[in-house]
């Protein structure tokens, strides 16, 4: 008589099986607020990434090459509006012409309540990175403040303010948009890199613990 075949290990699988769960992809436009200033980071207003682009590249050659003085620039501005609208408005009185189509110039509750609740989300988010290093002694917090303030100081070091401000918006109006695309392949190199420096960090701590045992074991 033939053996009967092992159905549970011969069989194939079948269709309606599970598959492994997919990576998900993180959202930056929600990340951003969702609004008007996400499309312009990720690009998806691309006439208004243009614009930013220009205009942040118009005052950085304004103000570093032609060495213009950004307060005198205000001021000069400033002087300029208020006399164009002070002569407006006076020849507006003697033609019998409409005034200055200026609006209310006044500050609501509501900007300044949510102005203030993004500054307290920010406070609490630096309190919170803080406290992980000072009290949670998160190893991967306390590299990655290590790594961006060194990177800030550094850059500071090289550049003037303005060109560090202009250096600033062009990678906030170009790294999430590459980012968003290639987030995939960024997550991993990012992934192994940090593995990499947590491994070499944990080599260090562990050296400088025998390295303190062997001296309270000399002494």
């Amino acid at each position: 008589m033939a053996a009967m075949p092992d159905l549970e290990h011969d069989a194939p699988p079948s269709a309606s099986s599970p598959s492994p769960p997919a990576q998900i992809r993180r959202s930056l436009h929600l990340a951003f607020g969702g609004g008007a200033v996400a499309d312009v980071l990720l690009w998806r207003r691309r006439n208004a990434a243009v614009f930013v682009v220009a205009v942040a590249t118009t005052v950085w050659f304004l103000f570093d090459w032609s060495g213009y003085n950004f307060l005198s620039f205000m001021a000069n501005a400033v002087l300029l509006l208020v006399a164009i609208l002070f002569f407006w408005a006076k020849s507006a009185l003697l033609l019998n012409r409409p005034l200055p189509p200026l609006p209310n110039l006044e500050v609501s509750d509501e900007m300044v309540n949510k102005g203030a609740e993004r500054v307290q989300v920010w406070l609490n988010r630096i309190l919170d990175i803080g406290h992980d290093i000072a009290i949670g002694r998160d190893r991967k917090v306390l590299l990655q403040a290590i790594m961006t303030l060194w990177i800030v100081s550094y850059v500071g070091s090289l550049f003037n303010f303005i060109t560090l401000v202009y250096i600033g918006v062009l990678l906030a109006i170009t790294i999430p948009a590459v980012y968003d695309k290639y987030q995939d392949h960024v997550d991993q190199k990012l992934e192994v890199a940090q593995n990499v420096v947590l491994k070499q960090y944990g080599n260090m701590l562990s050296r400088v613990q025998e390295q303190s045992t062997k001296r309270k074991k000399t002494q």
